[in-house]
């Protein structure tokens, strides 16, 4: 990942800063299916450089990278975003400086209270039934394992394009974004969230540098 491009959010008293999140990461999301490969994948990654912050987790900064300059001229990120322009700053495509920093942005699936409650309800109905012990058993036995809810990562609320066009379903949701460090740089694949993903079953998972 060679160059890139920094788009500044701006909030102010009537837009606050996670809506704000929410209106322009769907936009990019937008231009990363619409300049996809024919693998379903995007020559672009997101990157959030203040990942961490106190307040809104990802901070104020959205990071694109590429492998070449011409891929984020193509993209052209300030055309998707002209509806949004009094709520931006984008600057110019650079040139990424010399990193042996690296890191992974990747999407986690993660279940709230109410979710794991009714899993585990249906699980000692299910076990219960099996093995005949009542339900206040079978519940007091899986509670011993019960997850845990995590919902101390970042996430913004989302679009899926491919779920509104094949299921006719645009529901948003929370998409949780964690931030792993690499030992060293890593190409791959990345999805059209411009996250990293896993490639053909392998551990490693591409890296964009951090600076």
């Amino acid at each position: 990942m060679n160059y890139y491009q920094d788009v500044t959010l701006l909030p102010d008293s009537t837009v606050p800063l996670d809506f704000l999140w929410q209106k322009v990461y769907q936009q990019i999301h937008i231009a990363l299916v619409d300049n996809q490969s024919q693998q379903g994948e995007s020559p672009i990654a997101v990157a959030f450089p203040e990942y961490g912050s106190v307040g809104f987790r990802l901070g104020k900064k959205i990071r694109l990278h590429a492998n070449t300059q011409g891929e984020l001229e193509q993209l052209d990120v300030a055309k998707w975003l002209a509806r949004l322009a009094d709520y931006v700053h984008i600057k110019s495509i650079q040139q990424a400086p010399a990193q042996s920093v690296f890191v992974s942005y990747i999407r986690r699936h993660v279940k709230g209270k109410s979710r794991i409650e009714a899993d585990m309800q249906k699980k000692a109905q299910l076990w219960s039934a099996k093995t005949g012990q009542s339900l206040e058993f079978s519940l007091a036995v899986l509670s011993k394992s019960k997850p845990k809810a995590n919902n101390r990562l970042p996430f913004i609320w989302v679009e899926s394009l491919h779920a509104k066009n094949t299921e006719g379903s645009g529901r948003p949701f929370p998409l949780f974004i964690e931030r792993v460090m690499a030992t060293s740089e890593q190409k791959g694949p990345f999805n059209c969230y411009g996250l990293s993903q896993v490639a053909n079953g392998s551990d490693l998972i591409a890296t964009v540098p951090h600076f």
